[in-house]
């Protein structure tokens, strides 16, 4: 989740980490095609997955690589994990492979956010701390996990209209891509989790499903294809002036903090703002596909990681939203801290949020990790 001068599908993608289509293939099974044959997630016409009727066998990365390599030689665990990743082998991937002008222009800005970042110490004054802090919550919070990630891409409470545009609006000032793009990514993410055609999956390496996927949109083109999964987006004209426009509306957002506090306002809430948001979004991508636990059969590497889900505002429950897909709530359990799912319920308090999706205790037990599977 996250992009820069255009969101996910046409925005930057991934280059091979740890070499093309993952090896990870060999026995045991990982039925991988489980995943989106039991979503119902088919690439156009976008449709809400359903739960998984049949439970999964919980994935063995490391016994996978093993087999795969005969000895193992050939992969290395990622820190403090059990995810098995192929070593590189070709040392110039990223300087050969062919570069397009989006790649060029997603590294310029994401590169150029972090320098600005580095400003913050020299340029400090609590008015301009306090700024980036609101834009976080605006941006973060109401921006990409309440309105790009559960509303739009999931789907899992309604708004109306005039809300969810000025959500989705929020969500363009992080500077991770227009909603189009950022949504299509999304969901291609859960149609082809863990799996070869998986945008930004961790067995290509920690950094690559990071940051570094957004780097290489042929990539991520050849996986997956041309965004044809949010035709209900497409079709909405607001939708359409953000990705012709998306640019310009963070420019604007700029020349504003500049105009109310100068050169600090631009320093603090365009790049501190702008990276921290960036890295606890990644976060969810990597390090919840990483580290963590499993409470649930998804069948993928999701995990459940309590510092993500605190800096993310509850999306660092990231197994029990796999497992759950179409659930407003995140932290199903009553200590698993989940400030969006806060804000939507209070939404749907003063009657804002409406059609607000929850798993059942049916649905959880045919999830459940100590369920029988046949």
């Amino acid at each position: 989740m996250a992009s820069l001068l255009t969101s996910p599908l046409t925005k930057p993608k991934p280059f091979f980490l740890s070499s093309p289509p993952r090896p990870l293939t060999a026995p045991p099974p990982l039925h991988l095609a489980g995943i989106s044959l039991t979503h119902n997630q088919k690439l156009a016409p976008f449709k809400l997955p359903s739960l998984v009727s049949s439970a999964f066998k919980k994935r063995d990365v490391a016994a996978s690589a093993a087999a795969a390599s005969g000895t193992g030689d050939d992969y290395r665990r990622i820190m403090l994990s059990d995810v098995m990743v192929k070593k590189k082998t070709d040392k110039a991937v990223w300087w050969e492979r062919e570069w397009t002008s989006m790649d060029f222009g997603a590294v310029a800005v994401v590169v150029s956010m972090h320098l600005l970042s580095l400003l913050a110490p020299f340029q400090f004054n609590w008015r301009a701390v306090s700024v980036a802090f609101v834009l976080y919550i605006v941006t973060g919070l109401l921006g990409i996990t309440l309105s790009f990630h559960r509303n739009l891409t999931h789907r899992s409470f309604k708004l109306p209209k005039w809300l969810e545009y000025l959500f989705a609006y929020c969500g363009a000032q992080a500077l991770q891509g227009h909603p189009i793009d950022w949504v299509s990514t999304h969901r291609y993410h859960h149609q082809f989790c863990d799996s070869d055609k998986d945008p930004h999956s961790p067995l290509e390496g920690f950094w690559f499903s990071h940051m570094n996927w957004m780097f290489d949109t042929n990539t991520i083109t050849q996986r997956v294809g041309e965004p044809n999964n949010v035709g209900d987006l497409e079709k909405q004209p607001f939708y359409q002036f953000l990705k012709d426009t998306y640019i310009w509306h963070p420019v604007a957002l700029a020349a504003a903090l500049y105009a109310m506090g100068g050169f600090p306002f631009i320093v603090w809430g365009m790049g501190v703002r702008i990276v921290w948001v960036y890295h606890i979004t990644w976060l969810v991508n990597s390090a919840c596909h990483v580290w963590g636990n499993q409470a649930w059969n998804t069948g993928d590497l999701s995990k459940n990681n309590w510092w993500v889900a605190a800096l993310a505002f509850g999306e660092g429950w990231h197994n029990n939203h796999h497992a759950f897909e179409f659930s407003a709530r995140h932290g199903l359990e009553w200590w698993q801290f989940d400030m969006t799912w806060y804000v939507v319920r209070f939404l749907q308090a003063i009657g804002l949020a409406t059609e607000v999706k929850l798993p059942s205790e049916a649905q959880k037990q045919r999830m459940a990790l100590t369920s029988d599977s046949s």
